[in-house]
């Protein structure tokens, strides 16, 4: 009986040991809030609403992401501030002066005097209309603000840059040589604290949308950055979802991608910047929590389904040890999706050589959302007639039940189908698999025109969207 008891006991210790291991490794995924959190900030970072004059769509926005955010702090039954508003550039979409009177006219309609307004302006959109230096005045004059800044608030430092006001200097010497300055000062002030710096592009190989692929990363800062671990760093420009894991980065510092108030884009494969045809029925924003000792709670919203993406616990960024969101701890931790395991693909034949396929969406069994389904479809000889790709809706807070590819473009026969789920990581789902048959199908020059020639049209389209955007 004593064995036994011993045994017992030793295992449950085994066990607990193991648990408190994984829970140190592993980062937390929608991590739930502990009662012992208790925020001494709280504030929204945002980025690229892009006014524009003839759609009131993203004016209305701003008053939503701030009415939404109001309610969520004057539920907290113990700190109910909402301490600032952070927008990270592309205020407007052309740059305009009614433009952005347009988006002062939002925020301040909105925006309660408690909440301190801390925006930048960019280069791109932002600069599109008026001279850099016409730019930077204007916009002092409008919000009574500095297009570079360095404030203090509830005891924690915030820093902005907005491109230079130089025409074709994006961010000058000058402007470097301030912001290390203002990091030193926020260092020697509060060493054991984060501080939050904004600007609008990403820093290039850190967060989703800025690798070199991706197009929309910058290296200004980087050899910068490297020296202050207690730096975290929010950006947008990319209008990449924020509730990818990939959108949060930590290595010698930290940084955030802040999603877009008006629409999102992707990297698929060898796709850069892919907008899916519902790409404007998606806005998002951040509320940021700290605590006294420095950890950070962020919630990524919809703003459009007033509902709450996702939700992680970031311990003291200040502390170069607390690095749970690394790529490599990331990619870690991400597990294989999962079918129902009665999940059956469906197959319908809907035209000559045409067929509509449909299976259950998949579940996450990590925490990370499903971004990417595959389609094959392979003949009766094995050979891939169709390989496509699907983008379900994770980025908006309703998800859908069913994931449906469209094929076209098959010849006459009998055909295997499967269908996989994968992470931001690649990581794959068991496929689903089915059957077809088609009693019709596409001649010869039907076939080689999907196999050779609509790879090149794509291909151009994808070029001319890039150029003309």
């Amino acid at each position: 009986m004593k064995n036994t008891k011993y045994l017992y006991k030793s295992v449950t210790a085994l066990l607990l040991c193991c648990v408190l291991l994984l829970c140190a490794v592993l980062p937390c995924f929608a991590a739930e809030k502990g009662e012992t959190f208790i925020p001494v900030l709280r504030f929204i970072a945002s980025s690229d609403s892009h006014v524009r004059m003839e759609n009131d769509k993203t004016f209305e926005r701003i008053g939503s992401m701030l009415e939404q955010a109001y309610a969520l702090s004057d539920s907290d039954p113990v700190y109910q501030n909402l301490d600032a508003l952070v927008m990270a550039g592309d205020l407007t979409n052309s740059g305009t002066k009614e433009e952005f009177n347009k988006f002062w006219t939002a925020v301040s309609n909105a925006k309660r005097d408690e909440t301190q307004f801390l925006g930048l302006v960019a280069k791109n959109h932002d600069g599109w209309d008026m001279s850099r230096k016409e730019l930077r005045s204007f916009y002092t004059e409008l919000t009574g603000e500095d297009p570079d800044f360095h404030k203090v608030i509830n005891g924690f430092h915030f820093i902005a840059l907005s491109a230079s006001d130089t025409d074709g200097v994006h961010y000058s010497d000058e402007q470097l040589a301030w912001l290390r300055a203002q990091l030193d000062t926020a260092v020697a002030d509060a060493p054991d604290k984060p501080i939050f710096f904004t600007h609008h592009e990403h820093n290039r190989g850190t967060v989703y949308g800025s690798s070199t692929f991706d197009g929309w990363g910058i290296k200004y800062f980087k050899k910068i950055l490297k020296d202050y671990p207690q730096v975290v760093d929010f950006s947008g420009h990319s209008h990449y979802p924020l509730n990818d894991p990939r959108s949060i980065w930590q290595g010698d510092y930290t940084a955030i991608g802040t999603g877009a108030i008006y629409y999102s884009e992707f990297t698929i494969d060898d796709i850069r910047a892919y907008d899916p045809p519902d790409c404007e029925d998606t806005a998002t924003y951040w509320i940021v929590e700290v605590n006294e000792t420095g950890d950070l709670h962020l919630r990524g919203m919809d703003i459009l389904a007033n509902a709450q993406l996702c939700e992680y616990s970031i311990r003291n960024p200040a502390d170069s040890a607390n690095r749970d969101y690394t790529p490599k701890k990331l990619k870690a931790a991400s597990k294989a999706p999962v079918f129902a395991a009665d999940a059956s693909l469906q197959a319908e034949a809907t035209g000559d050589g045409a067929l509509r396929v449909t299976v259950p969406a998949a579940q996450s069994t990590d925490g990370m959302p499903v971004v990417l389904y595959r389609l094959t479809v392979k003949t009766s000889y094995g050979l891939t007639a169709e390989k496509q790709w699907y983008l379900p809706h994770y980025h908006v807070a309703k998800g859908e039940e069913t994931v449906t590819f469209t094929v076209d473009g098959l010849t006459k026969g009998s055909y295997k189908l499967s269908v996989t789920a994968e992470t931001a990581y690649g990581v794959k789902s068991e496929p689903v698999k089915g059957e077809a048959a088609l009693d019709s199908g596409v001649n010869g020059i039907g076939f080689f025109f999907k196999a050779l020639v609509r790879p090149v049209v794509r291909g151009v389209q994808v070029v001319c969207r890039h150029i003309f955007k």
